[in-house]
């Protein structure tokens, strides 16, 4: 029996986001058009959820070109080039197939013929998904990472349905993963209560789509997505706060080090509860995507740590407390530092 052990690669000790980047769709829907389909009304939706506007694809605005797109921008942002990057991970809850990786479509539109895998961890996808890509680059699996969270809410979303048409939206964003001296990526708390797994789904299995005669013959729906809204918020504004104070307990740092608070765009009331509960302090800049960006999915965080730059809430060196969860029901949280 050999005694050799197998030589270790490990090329740093921590990670950090090196690159952001956002792709928004071009069109912008608003309340009112949302209304057209329900027994709505703007002041309605707007004290339900926060929401005035959000984006709508387009058919040519696929996942692989906005993904890509945003890609782009982060790689750019990062002062890279695509051949830079070793592995890309996407987030995503709606594509429409489940192979080909929407991922390794990603990598080819770069020009890449990197590493490639999808993550499907609904609305928390994107703090998995950078999860995953930390790890990979502290253990010397990669170099460069590029987490890509993108969605096409609209391809999921029931536009008859009173209680979730006007919540669901579209876009991407984007970040680079590399090497660092110093820890740039905190520790993240995570988790599921998979008991609540039915509090968000989609209310038909694709597989019913198998026969179209018999489909069309049960009345059944296209699977679009379906929430039991009250359960999605006590059980949010229960459980979340607790989860980000436990992420900034791992990462060393109160509230009072943030400059920063961004937690999936879900809905403008839980996030309000939630800043409450943590008592964050007035100076710590509060995401508010979800007012014109509608809920994005596992591109809301990415997405809104954008709209934090560009607005110059944030800058470089700052930390950020992020926060997903959604689907499954799963959650995570981490601190990171804004690139």
């Amino acid at each position: 029996m050999s005694l050799r052990e197998i030589r270790a690669d490990r090329r740093t000790q921590f990670a950090r986001i090196e690159g952001l980047g956002a792709y928004r769709p071009r069109r912008t829907v608003t309340n009112e058009e949302i209304c057209e389909r329900i027994d709505s009304d703007d002041e309605w939706i707007r004290a339900r959820s926060g929401i005035m506007t959000r984006g709508r694809a387009s058919e040519k605005e696929t996942l692989v070109e906005m993904g890509a797109s945003a890609a782009r921008a982060a790689v750019a942002d990062a002062g890279l080039v695509p051949a830079d990057i070793d592995c890309v991970i996407v987030a995503t809850l709606s594509s429409m197939r489940n192979t080909p990786s929407v991922s390794a479509e990603i990598a080819h539109e770069l020009g890449l013929r990197s590493g490639a895998f999808d993550v499907g961890a609904a609305c928390a996808g994107f703090t998995y998904a950078l999860t995953i890509a930390g790890d990979l680059v502290c253990a010397g699996s990669a170099r460069r990472v590029l987490v890509v969270s993108v969605e096409r809410l609209s391809d999921l979303t029931d536009f008859d349905d009173r209680m979730t048409a006007f919540l669901f939206a579209d876009g991407a964003g984007a970040v680079v993963v590399g090497p660092s001296a110093t820890p740039g990526i905190g520790a993240v708390v995570w988790g599921s209560e998979g008991a609540k797994s039915q509090a968000i789904r989609q209310h038909t299995p694709w597989d019913a789509l198998r026969d179209p005669d018999d489909f069309a013959r049960s009345g059944s729906r296209f699977p679009a997505l379906t929430m039991v809204g009250q359960d999605v918020y006590r059980w949010a504004t229960s459980a979340v706060a607790p989860v980000a104070e436990q992420a900034m307990e791992a990462a060393g740092v109160t509230v009072h080090d943030l400059a920063a608070f961004i937690p999936h765009q879900a809905n403008l009331r839980i996030t309000e509860t939630l800043v409450r509960a943590l008592r964050l302090p007035p100076a710590v800049a509060v995401a508010r995507d979800i007012v014109t960006q509608g809920n994005t999915g596992a591109a809301s965080i990415p997405l809104a740590m954008d709209t934090l730059r560009a607005d110059g809430a944030v800058a470089r060196g700052d930390l950020a407390l992020v926060v997903g969860y959604g689907a499954g029901l799963v959650h995570a949280a981490q601190v990171v530092t804004i690139p």
